[in-house]
């Protein structure tokens, strides 16, 4: 079982998120030990801010008269959905980043959405692959919390990866993750450190998951 691994994290040392996507791909690894890992870093080799607007330009026009941009543009869509499509299990991790998507993330996304396998007129090219998504915050953003409804990118990744993309999808979320980096969360520390191994736990179940089975909705 061949597995995609995206990381949407600008940082590579002390990252929250690869470091839950850690562990479920080590979970995966140890049930698909010669599988190959297909890595795509979008945090830190982003995908060009312009890259999107030229494939969708190009996308409606003959081959021949597409600008060599837009030829460009378009063959890295097909190589994006490629990745996706090659692989049998999927893997994302990706952080909460001013209450929104990362753009590296999004950026991604869209440009994945110009291939024709991909399109809003195309029947679903990932439908049923089991995916994990793992989720990391700074702050605290569940019900009850003063900033409960803040989180404007976990929706949205559902929505792609689950409702438009039917991807099998599970999903790991670690909260608090800037407790001992910002002074400020500091009487939180009990209750972050509760938080990470709870999102530990899941994250080795749902990597055992992805290893043997194809994940339950």
């Amino acid at each position: 079982m061949s597995l995609f691994r995206l990381d949407a994290s600008i940082r590579v040392e002390g990252s929250a998120s690869r470091e839950i996507a850690d562990i479920v791909e080590r979970e995966w690894r140890a049930g698909n030990p010669d599988a190959p890992v297909t890595r795509r870093h979008v945090g830190t080799e982003p995908i060009p801010a312009t890259t999107w607007g030229a494939a969708v330009a190009g996308s409606y026009l003959p081959a021949e008269e597409r600008t060599a941009e837009q030829a460009e543009a378009l063959a890295l869509a097909a190589t994006l959905t490629d990745e996706l499509v090659d692989a049998e299990a999927l893997l994302f991790a990706v952080p909460l980043y001013n209450f929104g998507v990362s753009q590296h993330l999004k950026s991604w996304v869209d440009l994945v959405i110009t291939d024709p396998r991909m399109g809003p007129r195309a029947e679903p090219a990932l439908a049923g692959k089991p995916a994990v998504l793992a989720v990391v915050r700074g702050g605290n953003y569940s019900a009850g919390t003063p900033r409960e409804g803040w989180d404007h990118a976990t929706a949205w990744m559902r929505r792609i990866f689950a409702d438009v993309w039917q991807l099998d999808l599970r999903v790991v979320e670690r909260e608090f993750t800037l407790v001992g980096v910002n002074p400020a969360l500091d009487s939180f520390a009990d209750l972050a450190a509760d938080l990470k191994t709870t999102a530990e736990r899941e994250a080795a179940e749902h990597g055992r998951l992805l290893s043997s089975t194809r994940l339950a909705a």
